[in-house]
């Protein structure tokens, strides 16, 4: 391991410290609750979307008082901000109420041939399908889409804490999972398949179909144990909304899929999303309004992360070399709870000479432990941003996300690891 400089250890302080935040929102809300003459700073740090952002403004503070301005900006100009900006468009896009109708009613028709109750079927095919689906819409797309799903049925009902709990565990984990039957719907993946050359006949065989029973089995474990609170799922999504015809759901549909065939390509992406933005305006009646303020927390979110993260390369990397193909698995399942698993495949992307078994270990330890934490994968903290609302003092307490998310995590391991 070289020697750390200044900047780096205050960095990897700095991350540290960030993390910590992450796990202790909760109680910054609560304190807004009993200190209500500083509620709106309690409120601010108790918003978990605000966590790396605001320590990666710190970071910057140290970096210009130590480095001076120009490394401080040369640095910024050096971090890739394309996923933070990919996220938030695509969240804005599959959070429409064309895409939601559109989705809602794939989901319903599949549910009619599946001999369960409306309310199971519902509920399975929400965490197993829609994650899934999630290989080909991009992961943020497909956690945008059941996390606001689930919210306008099973979580705007009278349901228990722990099935939210256990819903977002298993939600959270089978996303970061099921993104992998191909090589551009999951962020740890995409970091690294096109230097390794792995294209999706690599990714069926090698993660596609172990993803496709682990969800599979996490999704019907969670259904029959809850099979009983279930008949809120089964309410048809936004009756009281008005139906988009047809042709505005193909044109929201196209305005979709091209975001993600140019996710690579922020200055095309983001031009084709202006264009949706005037598309919006045009048909307003058959939108509800656009999530903007939960896309562009999540995306100040994973910008702090890609911030922070570009300083801990001195640490990481080291731990990951010295280690063989099963303790990296295991590694970076538990890496990735307390870091991003992209970041984590990235680093492994920049050495040469590693064996095949290496890098397969790799990138499925990073998908497995994606549902731990919120940091833990880019689409949680979307998430996150959508059914916190749902839970008391609206917070999603890290510790409960945590333990709700090691059983299917659990099931993900057996299914890399055994089969």
């Amino acid at each position: 391991m070289t020697e750390p400089t200044l900047i780096q250890l205050i960095g990897a302080l700095l991350f540290a410290l960030a993390v910590i935040h992450t796990f202790s929102t909760k109680f910054f809300e609560h304190l807004a609750h009993t200190r209500p003459r500083h509620a709106g700073l309690w409120h601010l740090l108790g918003e978990v979307e605000v966590v790396f952002g605001f320590w990666a403004m710190v970071l910057m503070l140290f970096m210009f008082a130590v480095s001076g301005k120009h490394e401080a900006t040369a640095y910024l100009d050096s971090r890739n901000f394309a996923e933070p900006m990919f996220v938030f468009a695509i969240m804005v896009i599959a959070g429409t109420r064309p895409i939601l109708q559109f989705a809602g009613a794939v989901v319903r028709w599949v549910a009619r041939f599946m001999p369960l109750s409306q309310g199971m079927a519902m509920y399975f095919l929400v965490l197993a399908f829609v994650p899934l689906m999630g290989s080909f819409i991009t992961e943020p797309a497909a956690m945008t889409l059941a996390a606001l799903m689930l919210r306008d049925t099973l979580f705007a009902g009278k349901v228990s804490t722990k099935l939210k709990y256990v819903t977002v565990g298993v939600l959270f984990v089978n996303i970061s999972i099921g993104g992998t039957l191909t090589p551009f719907a999951a962020p740890p993946v995409l970091m690294v398949a096109a230097k390794w050359n792995w294209d999706i006949w690599f990714m069926i065989a090698n993660f596609g179909w172990k993803a496709a029973i682990a969800v599979l089995i996490n999704a019907g474990s969670a259904m029959l144990l809850f099979r009983r609170e279930l008949g809120p799922m089964g309410k048809v999504d936004g009756t009281d909304a008005p139906r988009v015809p047809l042709s505005v759901i193909a044109v929201h549909l196209m305005f979709l899929s091209t975001v993600v065939v140019f996710a690579h390509h922020p200055a095309v992406f983001m031009g084709l999303f202006l264009f949706f933005m005037g598309f919006t305006t045009a048909y307003q009646r058959h939108q509800n309004p656009l999530i903007l303020r939960e896309a562009l927390l999540v995306a100040f979110f994973l910008a702090g992360l890609v911030v922070l993260g570009g300083l801990q390369q001195w640490w990481l990397q080291p731990i990951l070399l010295g280690m063989d193909s099963t303790a990296v698995f295991f590694g970076a399942t538990v890496l990735t709870a307390i870091t991003d698993n992209a970041a984590l495949t990235y680093l492994g992307s920049l050495v040469e000479g590693l064996s095949q078994e290496f890098k397969v270990a790799l990138v499925a330890g990073a998908v497995t432990g994606g549902g731990l934490t919120v940091i833990a994968n880019a689409p949680n903290p979307a998430g996150v941003a959508i059914l916190r609302g749902s839970f008391e003092e609206n917070t999603i307490h890290p510790l409960g996300l945590l333990i709700a998310a090691l059983p299917p995590t659990l099931v993900a391991v057996i299914a890399f690891r055994v089969l």
